[in-house]
């Protein structure tokens, strides 16, 4: 399998992209900066859940009872509960051919190999930095709320907490997919292909209470023909507008922003003699210059 990059945008209204624990469960911020931040492990947790509601045998995933199952457990469950005492290294063929993510996102597996060290790890081929929003975000006031149900038996009131919400942060990612990796852990076109899938359809379906009001507006997966040509992150080519001259603070839906892709387009047009295909998915919504369809063997994704 050859390299590819990933460029994901999606924007987050009213809602919490993702709370951080260490601070109320705010949505993470770079304050001096007011740049809204998002984890990595958050955007694997909705491919795996997308994955795991399609019936799709994951490394990391939860008990049908809903409990979290450890990795030892997890393994026992795929090979049997004696196998997995010791592996062979047939057995960690069994374990990629059967546990998707581990293909997609590699994985730790807490046993020995033949008796040998303390664990195996597989190196994920697909991997992701810390999403960042393009724009300026603002929290809305805090809010308190309550809830109906007591922390204490015998207790008369409900329980208190806060309600941390960002005002509108349009977030993107960067992704690889190492050509290197995916032949160790046995990646699929087919686990690329629902990859892309899962990128486009995880993030609304699987909304929580805090989450409500995200909606993909952009994705870009580009694929070379090697496996040792890469360029650098492709967010630095996408740039921010705000028309009608508003204020960060005032934007507050993708109503309120355009994407000038430009930059991003001549890059890729100027390196096309290493590009096999670039698919994308670009929402109607969203305001760019620059369309997708500009690329190099441009082939755009059903919904």
């Amino acid at each position: 399998m050859n390299n590819s990059q990933i460029l994901f945008i999606y924007d987050a209204q009213m809602c919490n992209p993702n709370g951080d624990p260490d601070e109320e469960n705010r949505p993470r911020m770079d304050y001096p900066t007011q740049t809204n931040l998002v984890s990595d492990v958050r955007l694997k947790r909705y491919i795996r859940d997308y994955l795991s509601e399609k019936k799709i045998e994951l490394y990391v995933q939860k008990a049908e009872s809903g409990e979290v199952v450890t990795a030892g457990q997890r393994i026992a469950d795929v090979l049997g509960q004696e196998k997995a005492k010791k592996l062979e290294k047939k057995d960690l063929e069994t374990i990629l051919e059967r546990l998707t993510d581990i293909r997609l996102f590699g994985a730790t597996i807490p046993v020995k190999l033949e008796g040998k060290g303390q664990s195996v790890a597989f190196t994920g081929p697909v991997q992701f930095n810390w999403g960042y929003s393009l724009n300026r975000v603002y929290l809305l006031d805090t809010q308190t709320i309550t809830s109906r149900f007591s922390s204490e038996t015998g207790r008369e009131q409900g329980t208190m907490g806060k309600d941390y919400r960002v005002k509108y942060s349009l977030i993107a990612f960067h992704g690889v997919i190492s050509g290197y990796n995916a032949e160790r852990t046995h990646l699929r076109d087919a686990d690329v292909a629902l990859l892309d899938e899962a990128m486009l359809k995880a993030i609304p379906l699987h909304a929580t209470r805090s989450k409500v009001g995200q909606s993909p507006r952009l994705y870009l997966r580009v694929e070379y023909n090697t496996d040792d040509f890469i360029l650098d992150d492709l967010r630095q080519w996408v740039q921010l507008q705000v028309p009608g001259g508003k204020k960060d603070e005032e934007i507050f839906s993708v109503k309120d922003v355009h994407l000038d892709l430009t930059a991003l387009t001549e890059k890729l047009n100027g390196t096309a003699d290493h590009i096999a295909a670039v698919y994308y998915w670009l929402d109607d919504a969203l305001s760019v210059t620059g369309h997708p369809r500009e690329l190099p063997n441009s082939r755009p994704l059903p919904v």
